[in-house]
């Protein structure tokens, strides 16, 4: 299906991003901005009120987590009957306006699933912690030895076509989210690639990498999703250029 004419869903799952989730809103492309639906993952500020305001379908997920976050927005869109689904943070620290590159490599290249990256793009200095980037690098390594196909990045900016999404069958609930669905597309043998985009420091602090706690207990969950989907019988992927130099 050519994502040129396709019908796009964005979702944003968002946790206290009442300082930003208006910029996000603002950011995105016209052309795409219906429908935008913000999860709402049991704020205690403004966020909901604030995404309503800027015209997002807000919808609430109260059970905590990434992953129920994302999960709530997918049972949402059903409704649309959408094509293409898109992940977007909701701290700003992504642009936006990337938008069209990730949908452009989903059509020219043939794409199930791309993945904005971090480290191929421009970051901003300090937006990507050491622990961030040592995490993205040691998670992607482990999936190219298991996978033979080298992602850069688990960024949480991503398209993927709704037929390749349903395959998937995601399940999990919070930190491992990204890595599921990367290691299933490659376990699938779907059609992934990556494009680079841009990075700033996010609005307000990460409640993932921004404590140690976090990028512990993150770090532990994304090695234990690696290991749980990677089953000795799985399909080996199809190889595909990986846009990395």
């Amino acid at each position: 299906m050519n994502t040129k004419s396709a019908r796009t869903v964005i979702i944003i799952p968002t946790f206290n991003e009442q300082a930003s989730i208006g910029h996000v809103l603002d950011a995105i492309p016209m052309e795409y901005r219906n429908p935008v639906i913000v999860v709402d993952n049991g704020s205690t500020d403004a966020t909901a009120a604030i995404a309503a305001k800027h015209c997002a379908i807000v919808i609430h997920e109260p059970r905590r987590g990434y992953g129920s976050a994302c999960l709530a927005g997918i049972a949402h869109a059903k409704v649309f009957s959408p094509d293409v689904h898109v992940f977007l943070d909701g701290d700003y620290s992504d642009y936006p306006e990337d938008l069209p590159n990730l949908l452009d490599a989903l059509n020219d290249q043939n794409l199930d699933l791309v993945i904005g990256s971090r480290m191929l793009g421009l970051a901003e200095k300090g937006a990507l912690l050491p622990q961030a980037r040592f995490g993205n690098w040691l998670a992607t390594q482990l999936m190219a030895i298991r996978y033979r196909y080298r992602f850069t990045d688990l960024g949480p900016f991503r398209a993927i076509r709704t037929k390749a999404l349903e395959q998937l069958q995601m399940a999990d609930t919070n930190f491992g989210w990204t890595m599921e669905m990367q290691v299933k597309a490659l376990r699938s043998g779907l059609h992934v690639g990556e494009v680079p985009v841009r990075y700033r420091k996010r609005i307000g602090e990460s409640k993932i990498s921004g404590t140690i706690s976090g990028s512990v207990a993150a770090g532990i969950k994304i090695l234990w999703t690696l290991g749980r989907y990677s089953f000795p019988h799985a399909q080996k992927p199809k190889q595909y250029e990986t846009h990395v130099g």
